[in-house]
């Protein structure tokens, strides 16, 4: 782990388990907040990738929620004083898919932390694992990187007017297998975080986003880019199981700016994803590695 505080080193939250009926209902929710034609999946489909997010959720009440919308308290949240939570990224082991409309088990454990020294101060990275099941089966493994940061943002270093440095890569090069054109609105944010119980101030709430976290504009959540990229395979792969993912946040999307999600071919095995807007090569990446 490196060094880490006395207050961190002792921080040791017992694993704990939930349960999930996993209804179809949020499932049709989203693909409709997508603008699919019809839900992905019904009762007794494979559940693809990512949409288990619209489950195990946590709906604190409103008087435990602090100022930026976060839980004040929670199980795997660090004792750090006036923390802000920022998801990096993560990754996920497929071994078999969850079915909708089956009963399922989670697992969540602490993993990983460690202290890193940013531009704005030291940062916490958490990692939480999460373990799936159905008929005491495991299903999935996934691990969320989740950063911890004290004190307030500085404005600069978000505003959506500042200009963003293009990231050339290789795979730009080439031509997209794959894309996706999206213009996020404030009525796709507003669904989305409420279809994933997700309270976050920076989503849905301009005066905040802009003079308090310093963004300038509403922030894109990243866990709807990780979907948006793996709907390129859902929608293009026909049949082909996804064995394994992992994905990476670089840099905020705004409300009303349009993006690509763009899918590379690696090999006849692998993907490469990414978001890219007209400034920005990659705000998000992600690979998948096809099973055989």
């Amino acid at each position: 782990m490196g060094y880490l505080p006395k207050h961190l080193r002792e921080w040791h939250p017992e694993p704990i388990p939930s349960t999930d009926e996993l209804a179809p209902g949020p499932v049709a929710a989203l693909a409709a907040t997508l603008d699919l034609p019809e839900p992905v999946a019904l009762r007794g489909d494979l559940l693809p990738p990512m949409w288990h997010w619209l489950y195990f959720l946590d709906w604190p009440r409103g008087k435990d929620l602090g100022d930026d919308g976060h839980p004040l308290h929670g199980h795997f949240l660090p004792p750090i004083p006036d923390r802000r939570r920022m998801v990096a990224g993560g990754r996920m082991t497929i071994h078999s898919p969850l079915v909708l409309g089956r009963p399922a088990e989670r697992s969540s454990s602490l993993g990983d932390v460690q202290i890193k020294q940013g531009r704005t101060g030291e940062l916490a990275f958490v990692t939480v694992r999460h373990e799936f099941s159905q008929d005491s089966e495991l299903c999935l493994v996934e691990e969320h990187d989740v950063v911890y940061r004290s004190g307030q943002a500085t404005p600069e270093a978000h505003a959506p007017d500042r200009p963003l440095r293009v990231e050339v890569m290789s795979e730009d090069q080439r031509p997209p297998k794959w894309q996706l054109e999206v213009r996020p609105d404030s009525a796709l944010l507003f669904r989305f975080s409420a279809l994933t119980a997700n309270a976050h101030r920076i989503h849905y709430d301009l005066a905040y986003s802009r003079d308090v976290e310093g963004y300038g504009e509403l922030v894109v959540h990243g866990p709807l880019l990780a979907l948006l990229m793996l709907e390129l395979p859902r929608r293009h792969s026909g049949d082909r199981r996804i064995a394994s993912l992992s994905y990476r946040f670089r840099s905020p999307v705004f409300v009303d700016t349009p993006f690509r999600a763009l899918a590379t071919a690696e090999d006849d095995d692998r993907l490469s994803l990414r978001i890219a807007t007209a400034g920005n090569a990659r705000h998000a990446t992600a690979n998948i590695v096809f099973a055989p």
